[in-house]
């Protein structure tokens, strides 16, 4: 995952860039908030805060769905401002819109009763206790670019209906999106200042961190992103959650159904030009079967179009910037250099824009940068296992453990595998996705806490214990 924030240091940048991707045009250009500014932005939000924390609740479920249909409304605009500014195809681009808004619905219709004080039963005692899930303050949000409205909803729609304030750091290249998100929330008549867009450098954003306006931190981003704001949040006794991405493995055992596993594998590869936390990144096949998938995924990946973002028929856009392209570059020509085979791809499209070709290797093993490393592209990495244990074996071999997926004809037997997969989500015979009904983390050095379901509701909540003594 492409960090937004590295190490609390100056930077020389003053002025947040958007360039579309698969042209090279710059789109628009937003100078960083001055140090009054990010002062006033941080007052009115506290100030917003306070009103939000003392609505009831009927009231902020009400500016939730219309929240919702404000967004249904502006699907059109959003979808296109989305695929200018970070390459998804524009089909990509309009699902991820109604994915936020269905999200929002989810959260107006079973929040009230999850965020509810809870009843807790002292036997032998007439006390009454119960639990309640109060507002912990204003969330700062350090968010990243791949999916420009997907990943902030996924964290203000649960943050704030306790009664939380958010303030956004998105992205520097898909700051049309945040500002068109904070027009959002301001037409479905939540108050000024709530939901705001925090445009500063690292070094700003690391002072607001510490400020005692802000309770906790969110972000997902790398590794690196995530060492460097945990550090500062503990420093300032601050909670924080980080989802630090992933190196998703697909694990496909001799009984599985090849032709189905090819066809969700090619898919969980290649979405979003492979630009996904929860994508499969390395496919992990168990040896009777292995010279089919592979000859099958190849394939069905030279089938994966790479095109112009806004044509019905390319079935990926450009990837996001050009240092991700290089980047990637390089992972693939050290994987190759290691002792892994190329069997299609493994090269930067001629013309304007960040496109990369559809890439598939063969023989990765651990110790390669594709086996090792988030690989933050259309780049899917083959292994052979040589039985089912093998296979877990080496899926748990990373230091990542965000997602991960297992194909097999036997559920039951994929079931208690499943728990022995270090991930913080296993999908059997399907591949990793976000549900508003589930909840979306990782373990190891994937991150912590949870965004999404009943967790995430209750992940930035006091959860305050009362309990009133009978007396007389």
């Amino acid at each position: 995952m492409e960090a937004n924030m590295s190490t609390p240091q100056s930077s020389p940048v003053i002025v947040a860039t958007s360039r579309n991707p698969a042209t090279g045009e710059l789109i628009a250009t937003y100078p960083f908030q001055t140090p009054a500014e990010v002062e006033r932005l941080l007052q009115d939000n506290a100030s917003a805060q306070r009103l939000w924390r003392a609505t009831p609740m009927a009231q902020r479920v009400a500016a939730y769905r219309r929240l919702s249909a404000t967004l249904r409304e502006r699907a059109g605009e959003l979808a296109a401002l989305i695929t200018a500014e970070m390459g998804k195809t524009i089909g990509a681009a309009r699902a991820e819109v109604e994915k936020c808004a269905a999200t929002l619905d989810w959260i107006a219709d079973q929040g009230p009763a999850i965020l509810a004080d809870e009843p807790v039963a002292i036997e032998g005692s007439a006390d009454q206790v119960h639990v309640s899930y109060l507002s912990i303050g204003s969330v700062l949000a350090v968010m990243p670019w791949n999916f420009p409205l997907w990943q902030v909803i996924r964290a203000s729609g649960p943050v704030m209906l306790s009664g939380n304030g958010f303030i956004l750091k998105h992205a520097p290249n898909v700051m049309g999106s945040a500002y068109a998100l904070q027009g959002a929330y301001e037409a479905a008549g939540f108050p000024k200042g709530l939901f705001v867009n925090l445009n500063a450098g690292n070094d700003t954003v690391a002072g607001v961190i510490e400020d005692p306006r802000v309770a906790a931190v969110t972000l997902t981003g790398s590794m690196r992103a995530g060492a460097a704001v945990a550090s500062l949040a503990g420093r300032a006794l601050k909670k924080s959650l980080l989802e630090l991405g992933g190196a998703d493995a697909f694990i496909v055992l001799a009984d599985a159904n090849i032709d189905l596993a090819v066809k969700a594998a090619v898919e969980a590869r290649f979405q979003n030009a492979g630009q996904v936390c929860l994508a499969a990144k390395r496919f992990i096949v168990e040896r009777p079967v292995a010279e089919e998938f592979t000859r099958k995924f190849v394939e069905a990946a030279r089938r994966v179009r790479a095109g112009d973002p806004l044509d019905p028929s390319s079935t990926i856009g450009p990837m996001a910037r050009a240092d991700l392209r290089d980047e990637l570059h390089r992972q693939v020509e050290r994987t190759i250099a290691a002792g892994a085979t190329l069997l299609l791809g493994g090269e930067k499209l001629d013309g304007p824009g960040n496109y990369y070709a559809p890439t598939v290797l063969a023989d990765v093993a651990p110790g390669m940068a594709a086996f090792d490393e988030e690989t933050f592209g259309p780049v899917a990495a083959i292994t052979v296992a040589d039985d089912a244990e093998h296979a877990l074996e080496l899926a748990n071999a990373s230091d990542y453990g965000l997602g991960g997926s297992l194909w097999t004809g036997d559920v039951a037997r994929a079931q208690r595998i499943a728990r022995r997969f270090e991930t913080g989500g296993v999908f059997i015979n399907g591949f990793p996705a976000s549900n508003a009904r589930i909840p979306v983390g990782g373990v190891k050095k994937s991150g912590y806490g949870r965004e999404l379901s009943h967790f995430g509701l209750r992940e930035f909540t006091n959860a305050q214990a009362v309990w009133a003594r009978t007396v007389g």
